[in-house]
Order: structure tokens, then sequence, then C-alpha cells
């Protein structure tokens, strides 16, 4: 009986350490080895105009970014105010929950290192721009999905996530028409083609 006892012991001590040092349980795995470039990382923030934005887009997620390489470490790219790069750790930071979503193509023979170069440069080239409030779909100012969506579309050429017009967006939540309101008074752009976080994470084109 002794004997069965200090086997199970064993037994169960190694089934632990196991369980703690397989990929995707220990630190390290879980911050920075197991991201690739292009990826597209979700969080949820209700803070601001994330309540907004869930009741509209009828996602959890608010806010989206690209992750990217530089020098061996994952840096987020992502559209807040201004246009900013940021530690993963540090993205994560701004979620409610402290948890993150990583979607990415199913497909990725298209993110060469050419292509993800290309992106890479055009991400940069837009650190510092303000913020787009207004949800219009110019360059001079960029909300956080427009900015990644565009990444994806010019350098691959797809499209992650359908566009829609302002109007398809469910507006009836006095939440959110107390914003709208705020932003556009009587001139509500309802047919200004939008992104949104919710409809770029359910996209057929990323796993």
């Amino acid at each position: 009986m002794k004997k069965l006892l200090i086997l199970f012991s064993i037994l169960a001590s190694t089934l632990i350490f196991a369980h703690f040092a397989a990929p995707g349980f220990t630190k390290k795995s879980s911050q920075t080895s197991s991201f690739k470039d292009g990826d597209i990382i979700f969080i949820v923030s209700t803070s601001g105009q994330g309540k907004a934005i869930q009741l509209a887009t009828k996602s959890k997620f608010t806010h989206v970014g690209i992750i990217f390489h530089e020098n061996g470490k994952a840096k987020v790219y992502h559209a807040v105010e201004p246009v900013s790069v940021n530690t993963v750790e540090e993205f994560v930071s701004m979620s409610a929950d402290g948890k993150y979503q990583i979607r990415r193509l199913k497909n990725d023979t298209v993110l060469t290192k050419e292509v993800v170069a290309s992106m890479l440069k055009e991400a940069k080239s837009h650190v510092g721009t303000h913020y787009d409030i207004y949800f219009n779909w110019k360059d001079n100012e960029l909300y956080c999905s427009e900015f990644v969506w565009k990444l994806y579309q010019r350098h691959t050429k797809l499209e992650i996530g359908k566009l829609r017009p302002m109007k398809d967006f469910d507006l009836t939540s006095p939440i959110v028409k107390e914003i709208m309101k705020k932003r556009y008074g009587n001139n509500i752009p309802y047919d200004e083609k939008m992104i949104s976080p919710g409809d770029m994470y359910s996209s057929d084109l990323l796993k």
C-alpha cells in the first residue's frame, strides 16, 4: 500500500509539472514566442466609447491592433490617440479583463518578408496620426479597425471583414444616440463605409 501511495505521488507530481511546463502555459510562450508578424490582436474595453461600440456592432471586441516583430520583440501598432506602438503587455493592459484574442490568416503565405516589411513601413508612417472620432474613411485620421484593415488590404489585397455603411449598425441604444448627437449633430453620415473590430474578428479569412 505504501509503495502504491509513493507511486501515485510521483505520477501526480509529473503530471502537474508537465501541465505547467507545456507550451501555452509558460509566461514566455503566452507573451512573445507564439506571436507572428501580421497577427491581429483584439481586446475589450468599455471605457470611453467602448460600450457604445459593443452596442452598435453586437461584438464584445472594441479595440484591435496588429503585431510586428522589431529587434526580436513583438510590438503592437494600433490607432488610439494618436496611432501608437506598444509592447504586447502594454496593449493588453488596456483590456477591461486583462485578456486578449489573436486571429491570423488561415493562409498566411501572402505574408512574405517583403509584404511584412511594407506593412510595417506604412504602420510606422502613421504613428502620431490622430484618432478619428468621426469614423470617416480618409487617412488624415484613423480609427483602430480602419488602420489594421487598410494595412492588410493595401499590401495583401485581402479584405479582413466587409465594409458596411454606418446605417447597418445598431444605432438605437440611448448610449449610441447620445454619442452620435454630440459628434454629428443632425448631420449623421449614415452612408459612410466603416469596418468594426467585430466584423474583422469574424472574417472567414482568419483563424
